[in-house]
């Protein structure tokens, strides 16, 4: 049974965050049901680790009370994501939010050559965040600049792609779990990885499986649900 102290003293949730949620909105909710429940103070505690995209699912941790204090801990840990391309077409946003545009034939690539394309970048990387993300430009999200037609320019940054493992290659698409460091962006590696290959291509599905040594498969989407009851655990 969790109490009020429980969250205050601290708590580390794991969320299995749903598509189209932001990370945002997550913690809005739990921390509504969170006061409503056990009659937390207003200025109750409570972040997350790491955003996920609101086109992405999987791995959301929530911290409460004192363990918010060991979310840049956790932020700096690796993450892995299952990831699919779609190679021969490109978005704005290099993931599903915005249509499709700049189609071109696939016809000559190869698997050989997608495998080829994907270890190039293993190790150390130049990457640039997508316009559509919430990194800060002059105390503005990038995406509300973006989609309010501002031209953004992304700054390029150093990041680390650990592996690339279970490549699966069904034309157009392209599915493989890759494990990186924070800050790395699986939207613009699939944007660059389309670059490389001379075809384009964008961000189809990403999912969070782990951040350090947290797992997805130990996280719930339960806690989101108006029903659900934290003092029944």
């Amino acid at each position: 049974m969790k109490t009020a102290e429980d969250f205050l003293n601290g708590q580390t949730i794991l969320l299995d965050k749903p598509l189209d949620w932001t990370s945002f909105q997550s913690v809005n909710k739990l921390k509504y049901k969170l006061k409503s429940e056990f009659n937390l103070p207003k200025k109750f505690k409570i972040g997350h680790a790491g955003t996920l995209d609101p086109r992405a699912t999987g791995l959301l941790i929530i911290c409460t009370g004192k363990f918010t204090k060991i979310i840049p801990q956790i932020q700096d840990a690796p993450k892995e994501y299952f990831t699919e391309i779609k190679i021969g077409v490109q978005t704005e946003s290099y993931d599903t939010e915005k249509p499709e545009i700049l189609h071109q034939d696939i016809s000559e690539i190869t698997e050989t050559q997608i495998k080829e394309t994907l270890e190039k970048f293993l190790g150390e990387i130049d990457q640039k965040p997508p316009i559509f993300s919430a990194i800060k430009i002059e105390g503005n999200r990038a995406y509300d600049l973006a989609r309010a037609g501002k031209e953004v320019e992304m700054k390029s940054r150093k990041t680390t792609i650990n592996y690339i493992e279970n490549i699966e290659i069904d034309l157009p698409f392209v599915r493989f779990t890759v494990g990186c460091s924070k800050g790395t962006y699986i939207r613009s590696l699939a944007h660059d990885i389309g670059q490389k290959l001379g075809v384009g291509a964008y961000l189809t599905n990403l999912r969070r499986t782990k951040i350090g040594d947290y797992l997805v498969e130990n996280a719930s989407s339960d806690y989101l649900q108006n029903d659900f009851k934290f003092n029944q655990e």
